[in-house]
């Protein structure tokens, strides 16, 4: 048997000799791991780790405030978006609330 295959068949043994000892050692660190969480009562924020993104629709944000107002009706619109009926093709200045 060459050198090389040797050095190869070692290395192999070695990996699964690794891998058979950080199987054996997790379960104690993962205990002492947890005791500390609890003897310093950290959080998972305090660790370092961050909720998981929500999925689906962003959260809707607040409302803005009211800027125009019809004189007659009192609806208001915050000058966003499609303007309404009562505004639209008029100047807005007369509108603006004070």
């Amino acid at each position: 048997m060459s050198q090389y295959s040797e050095l190869k068949a070692q290395i192999a043994r070695l990996q699964a000799q690794a891998e058979e000892a950080r199987r054996t050692e997790i379960a104690d660190v993962i205990a002492m791991i947890r005791e500390k969480i609890v003897e310093y009562g950290l959080s998972a924020t305090d660790l370092g780790f961050v909720a998981a993104a929500r999925r689906g629709r962003p959260p809707k944000k607040a409302p803005l405030p009211p800027r125009y107002q019809d004189p007659k009706t009192g609806a208001t619109w915050s000058g966003r978006g499609k303007p309404p009926k009562w505004i639209a093709g008029k100047n807005r200045e007369r509108f603006l609330m004070g």
